[in-house]
């Protein structure tokens, strides 16, 4: 069995809507059975598991104390896959949590405040050792912070190919219990979740060495074409991918950037300015001044 945990210190990043359709989505895939489970106190998952009218993916009852526990006996009883939900701001309660998890997935939305939270999560991911995807959600089509979004998050770790974007069905779907492939399966915002679980499992399988991850069919483009051009490019690395000599990523991790963000001098941090903050910003981990002193976490992400 695999564990994915949907984390962020950042509240309102998506994380229980993102972790609800991807384990339907994962159902409706054949990569089931599948186990919920929901580590936040708020019990939002939990909440719309119990207006849901279909049985499954199968919804676990899990503290922080059991977890381990309950995964051994999910493994046992013959699971595939657990999807964990976890709370926000919590450090502690994340980092036992992503200590379990063979991914870590981590929505962020395309806003300057959640790209200087979301450094925190990654610290708490890096400490434990644990693979990361990036998820831009709840994204505006055709806007330019999007792309920027993805430029940024790409130099801290692999963003998926796939941005879901900010739709009111996403909401109405769950007032029910169900999710956006359920109530309108033809939709875009459908499609995307289907690609996005598409990349994930793809994902997992590379990571876990599992061939019986692979799926079946796998798009030739993701959604994220939609928003940035190909008049220029930026390369995204998985960080297991092997690089040769010239320093050229696999096909299939090239991901098109607008020209107005493309070439060598805004990779290279040389301009003159930027849209969150001076140079010295930009070539430190989501708006850390070089200047700064290192300063302790006040567990939210913040400093003291």
């Amino acid at each position: 069995m695999y564990t994915i945990v949907a984390a962020s210190q950042k509240g309102g990043s998506g994380k229980t809507t993102l972790s609800g359709h991807l384990a339907v989505e994962a159902e409706r895939a054949g990569t089931g059975p599948v186990a919920l489970i929901d580590t936040d106190p708020q019990g939002s998952l939990a909440q719309w598991w119990n207006a849901r009218a279909a049985p499954t993916p199968h919804f676990v009852k899990a503290g922080l104390m059991n977890l381990g526990e309950v995964l051994s006996e999910l493994r046992n009883a013959g699971f595939r896959l657990a999807v964990i939900d976890t709370p926000p701001a919590i450090t502690a309660s994340i980092s036992q949590v992503v200590a379990f998890a063979d991914l870590v997935i981590v929505p962020t939305r395309p806003s300057p405040h959640d790209l200087r939270a979301v450094g925190a999560t990654v610290d708490i991911v890096d400490r434990r050792g644990k693979p990361l995807i990036f998820v831009v959600n709840a994204a505006m089509m055709r806007a330019r912070i999007t792309g920027e979004t993805a430029v940024a998050l790409s130099q801290h770790g692999t963003v998926a190919p796939v941005t879901v974007h900010n739709r009111v069905d996403f909401a109405a779907s769950m007032v029910d219990g169900r999710t956006v492939g359920e109530v309108v399966p033809d939709s875009a915002s459908a499609r995307e979740i289907s690609e996005l679980w598409i990349y994930i499992q793809h994902r997992l399988s590379r990571l876990t060495r599992d061939p019986k991850l692979l799926p079946d069919v796998q798009p030739q483009h993701f959604s994220v074409g939609s928003l940035l051009t190909a008049e220029g490019e930026t390369r995204v690395f998985d960080d297991d991918a092997s690089m040769d000599e010239t320093d050229q990523a696999p096909a299939a991790e090239v991901i098109p950037l607008p020209k107005a963000y493309a070439g060598p001098e805004r990779r290279q941090n040389t301009a003159p300015a930027m849209r969150f903050g001076g140079p010295e910003r930009r070539g430190h981990t989501f708006g850390r001044r070089i200047s700064d002193p290192a300063q302790p976490s006040d567990g939210t992400g913040g400093r003291k």
